[in-house]
């Protein structure tokens, strides 16, 4: 599309998965930000009829601010690459990878990135003993925004008490200690390292409620950490073929220097609420809300 042009955007949102309010919060932020640039938005609460909503009144552009399964994980990428309809953010495979931590995990020490040790381990098993000594982390391998997280510590007596909901499979990792940082990667930029300074877990209340945490921009870290934390957030999103925003997450132990640094997942598509991570690094890099949801529909694309 050329630089004069305002085509009809399709804001989605919300959507079927754990984080559907923290997706309706991104889309109502994005669609008053492309308003104000001047695009025509529909919203779109998306529902399983999502394909005849779209058909019966088919936008130029599809803004996709769904956040957690079938929405970031290749789902719905697929079905507008069968509808032909140019779309924000990563495409069908990098989506799908990225989603699954196992394989992103797979990708990054295949570039040499670092990654704590962890692995696939069954739901019997988990509950039944240690499958690692602790301290360890249990997740669900496909799942965002700290969902389902839980923390066995160095004196837990048992194993990971799990919801009776949990995963079939979960994915249990080396707990890393010290602090959380993050790095957003617009096209070919890393915006800034972003230091993430909470009172405890990074969880999911702490990464959306107000003063649920605090954000360092920029981090206030040694050269050389952040040195590697902007390459290897620019080196994972080529690795897993991401395309337009996303944003790798890092623990840093800061009393190995170096050899603390771990990269943890890349989100490929960020929140966009009020308290996200990625706009207030953009703002940091003088981007207002408004010109980084522009720059998105700009660079929506369809079978890349």
């Amino acid at each position: 599309m050329s630089g004069s042009e305002r085509p009809r955007v399709a804001v989605l949102k919300g959507g079927l998965s754990a984080e559907r309010e923290v997706s309706l919060v991104s889309g109502r932020e994005c669609a008053g930000a492309l308003r104000r640039k001047g695009y025509q938005v529909d919203e779109i609460d998306a529902g399983r009829d999502l394909a005849a909503v779209l058909a019966g009144n088919r936008p130029d552009v599809v803004f996709n601010a769904l956040h957690g399964r079938w929405g970031e994980d290749g789902c719905v990428q697929g079905l507008l690459e069968w509808m032909r309809i140019p779309y924000t953010h990563s495409g069908v495979l990098a989506s799908a990878l990225a989603m699954d931590k196992e394989q992103t995990k797979v990708i990054y020490a295949a570039q040499g990135l670092p990654v704590a040790e962890g692995r696939l381990v069954p739901r019997e098993e988990i509950v039944a003993g240690h499958p690692m000594a602790p301290p360890y982390v249990v997740k669900p391998y496909n799942e965002g925004s700290s969902v389902g997280v839980y923390i066995v510590r160095e004196a837990a007596n048992g194993p990971a008490q799990l919801e009776a909901d949990a995963p079939e499979v979960m994915l249990v990792e080396r707990f890393v200690p010290g602090r959380e940082l993050t790095v957003a990667v617009m096209g070919e930029r890393a915006l800034a390292v972003t230091d993430i300074v909470t009172t405890g877990w990074y969880d999911y209340h702490a990464k959306y409620a107000p003063g649920g945490s605090r954000h360092v921009v920029p981090a206030e870290i040694p050269a050389e950490i952040e040195a590697a934390c902007l390459a290897h957030a620019v080196t994972a999103h080529h690795a897993l073929g991401c395309r337009g925003l996303s944003r790798t997450d890092f623990r840093w132990d800061e009393t190995r220097g170096l050899d603390g640094l771990i990269l943890l997942e890349t989100n490929t598509q960020p929140g966009m609420t009020p308290t996200s991570l990625a706009p207030e690094q953009a703002a940091h890099c003088g981007i207002s809300f408004e010109d980084l949801c522009d720059w998105l529909v700009r660079d929506a694309s369809c079978g890349r």
